[in-house]
């Protein structure tokens, strides 16, 4: 089996004008398929090339970790995305859940963003959610990942250079505050109460 990379659930000139057509083609053209094609040379042939994708990234190590969470991460990551200015807002019980944690869906965006801007060197910002319900927010290095933290994924921002060089040059900060117009909030509603459902005993 092969680790096929996604399509993208939108055209590659959708995010304007958070990221330019450019900026996506090099980023999920170049980067994203690199780790597909870099993983897929590492397994082939071993047993690892049969599990699924998230159970390596929760298990393997060194090389096969690091392009297994990528290819992982970056597919999360665009999913998180929406035009800009469709992205609607938190609502119902997500957004009941953010306030419970962060007092405010202001308060936790301001969190999150300094949690993105604050990752010294490449790394990814989430927001995660423990068996318990509760929402948390992880500032994690390189292809690090909540899924090795036993935490349920919601939401990502990319924070290494290659996902906003191109159009905002060195200025993670004004990369990480445009973020917020093109945020998927419905998907991530959708994760929320899926995982939320899960761990109070509601799925399965």
């Amino acid at each position: 089996m092969s680790f096929k990379q996604p399509d993208l659930p939108y055209a590659m000139g959708a995010l304007v004008p958070f990221l330019s057509e450019e900026q996506v083609n090099f980023h999920y053209g170049k980067h994203h398929a690199a780790y597909c094609a870099k993983l897929n040379s590492l397994v082939q042939g071993t047993p690892q090339s049969e599990m699924a994708l998230e159970d390596l990234v929760v298990q393997a190590e060194g090389a096969v970790f690091n392009n297994a969470a990528q290819a992982w991460n970056h597919t999360f990551y665009w999913r998180c995305l929406t035009q800009p200015g469709h992205g609607g807002a938190p609502k119902g019980d997500f957004k009941a859940a953010i306030e419970r944690s962060f007092h405010s869906i202001e308060a936790f965006k301001d969190e999150f963003s300094k949690a993105a801007v604050g990752i010294f060197g490449s790394g990814w910002a989430w927001l995660g959610m423990d068996n318990q319900g509760r929402l948390e927010i992880l500032a994690l290095s390189n292809a690090d990942n909540p899924l090795r933290h036993g935490k349920r994924p919601l939401m990502t921002i990319d924070v290494l250079e290659h996902a906003y060089y191109i159009d905002y040059r060195n200025d993670r900060l004004r990369y990480v505050a445009s973020f917020w117009d093109s945020v998927n909030w419905s998907f991530i509603e959708q994760l929320y109460s899926d995982g939320h459902d899960a761990a109070i005993g509601r799925n399965g």
